[in-house]
């Protein structure tokens, strides 16, 4: 009785997954159109919270891997990817490209090269989202119009490490490692491995001959 039960419940699992994976990707790109994304070839373990405002553009290289929820990346974090970009501003993900239960909120221009990837509960914000002056703080409508913005750019073949937080006008270079739980204020250059809060050097990554 046990193996039978076993049997029909292993049966239940792969017809679930199978059609829920087809229903992720069917709702998926419904959200994408939605929203004017530009996409070629994608795979999704769930879908994502995607907002384009009127002029912002989100634009996806071809063979973009993403898990949303638990599903697809189990280590822990629940969200779905999150894609905020504002009006005028511009979230450019390349070819290749593979992010897990990722926040990016493009108040500013977000250009990810080819190759990245970006491990699960990773936050990238090109905003301070509030003023640093407490009396701006005060006023709703000050508050708004004085916070700051700049652009961050992740370039080709860096991997983030999971719950990593990126912050506003930040540059990483090609193939650096960001440690586990790191917070990057400040530019990474090419080739280097950085963790901490605030993230710092750690050492020189050794070109693969």
């Amino acid at each position: 009785m046990i193996k039978f039960l076993s049997i029909i419940y292993r049966a239940y699992t792969k017809i679930k997954h199978f059609l829920t994976k087809h229903i992720d990707r069917i709702r998926t790109k419904i959200i994408f159109s939605a929203n004017n994304v530009i996409y070629s070839s994608f795979r999704t373990s769930g879908y994502p919270i995607v907002s384009v405002q009127k002029k912002g553009l989100f634009k996806i290289g071809k063979n973009f891997a993403m898990n949303n929820g638990m599903q697809g990346n189990q280590i822990g974090y629940t969200t779905p990817c999150i894609f905020i970009v504002d009006e005028l501003c511009k979230l450019n993900i390349g070819k290749n490209v593979g992010i897990s239960q990722t926040t990016l909120i493009a108040k500013a221009d977000i250009t990810i090269g080819d190759n990245v990837k970006i491990g699960g509960g990773t936050k990238i914000y090109t905003t301070d989202f509030h003023s640093l002056k407490f009396l701006e703080r005060r006023d709703r409508r000050i508050d708004m119009t004085m916070k700051k913005c700049a652009p961050i750019i992740l370039e080709e073949d860096c991997f983030i490490g999971a719950g990593t937080i990126i912050l506003k006008g930040v540059r990483i270079g090609s193939k650096s490692i960001i440690g586990a739980g790191s917070v990057v204020t400040k530019n990474v250059p090419p080739n280097e491995i950085w963790a901490g809060n605030p993230a710092k050097f750690i050492r020189k990554i050794e070109e693969e001959i």
